[in-house]
Formats: structure tokens, C-alpha cells, sequence
């Protein structure tokens, strides 16, 4: 992941103001900085993922049947979101989301099938994931993160 300048400013402005992240920064131990900031968050604090692979959606839990059921509005829709995103979605966008709901609606087999894709579409952040996301970070509603992936040795040089 590459920082902005802006990031950057925020990040310092965090570690300056927690506890463990300023130890490490004060002796220089930037290794241990980027470690710790690539660690999960504590408590536990849930994102969108930015992109999930159809064939790891439709593998474990899922209802071929269901598909099978869709009027074909709903079947195109289902096809066309993976298909625009090379075979993959990106759940952190709201219409992907909005997508998802539109397709998986109706009886408790069909609610079934999205609380299943859903469990492929969220995961937990680390800290400095965390640290550039907006919303709730639960479960029942995940956050939306700037930053995706884990910090790396040459975005704290110079904090």
C-alpha cells in the first residue's frame, strides 16, 4: 500500500496518540510499527472486502438450486455483477450491495443464499485498515476502508 501525504499526517497524528504505536515510533523500531499496524484490530472490527471471486462465493454454502429459481431479471443481474469486475465484486460498493439484496430476496431459501454470499463479503481489519475506515465496523453493518492491505516499511519512513 502507498500512503498520501494526507494519510501520511493522519497515521503520525494515531501513533503519536497510542500508547504501543508511540513506543516503537519513539525508539525507531519501524518494523515493529508496521507489524503491529498490520495486526488485527482489537476488539475485532469488520470491513466490506474490496474484491471477492465469484468461484469463492458460489463454492462453499451456496445453493445452486436458488439460481436456478431467479426470474431472469434477477439471474442477469447476478451474472452481470461478476462479469463487469472481471469474475469478482467489490461488496464495499453500495451498488454491489444494493445488487446482492435486489437478487437475493423473496423466500428464506433465496435470504439463505445472501446471508451466505455475505459471509464471503466481509472480513477483519487490521489497525491501520481500521484506522482509514468509516462506519460501525460490526457484523450486522461492516465499515468502508480507504486503505486496503497491509502497511509497508517504506510508508512509515519519514512519519
Amino acid at each position: 500500500m502507498i500512503l498520501t501525504s494526507a494519510q501520511k499526517i493522519i497515521l503520525k497524528a494515531h501513533i503519536l496518540a497510542t500508547a504501543d504505536l508511540l513506543v516503537l515510533y519513539t525508539d525507531g523500531d519501524l518494523s515493529g510499527l508496521v507489524d503491529l499496524l498490520n495486526s488485527l484490530a482489537a476488539p475485532n472490527f469488520i470491513i466490506w472486502r474490496n474484491s471477492v471471486p465469484q468461484q469463492e462465493i458460489m463454492i462453499d454454502n451456496f445453493d445452486w438450486t436458488r439460481v436456478d429459481n431467479l426470474g431472469v431479471g434477477k439471474a442477469r443481474i447476478w451474472e452481470w455483477m461478476f462479469d463487469a469486475g472481471q469474475g469478482s465484486i467489490n461488496p464495499s460498493n453500495p451498488g454491489i450491495r444494493a445488487g446482492i439484496d435486489t437478487v437475493w430476496v423473496g423466500t428464506a431459501a433465496d435470504l439463505a443464499v445472501r446471508a451466505a454470499v455475505y459471509v464471503h463479503c466481509k472480513r477483519s481489519a487490521t489497525r491501520i485498515e481500521k484506522l482509514f475506515s468509516t462506519g460501525t465496523g460490526t457484523d450486522a453493518s461492516p465499515a468502508t476502508t480507504l486503505v486496503d492491505g497491509l502497511i509497508n516499511y517504506p510508508d512509515c519512513i519519514g512519519l
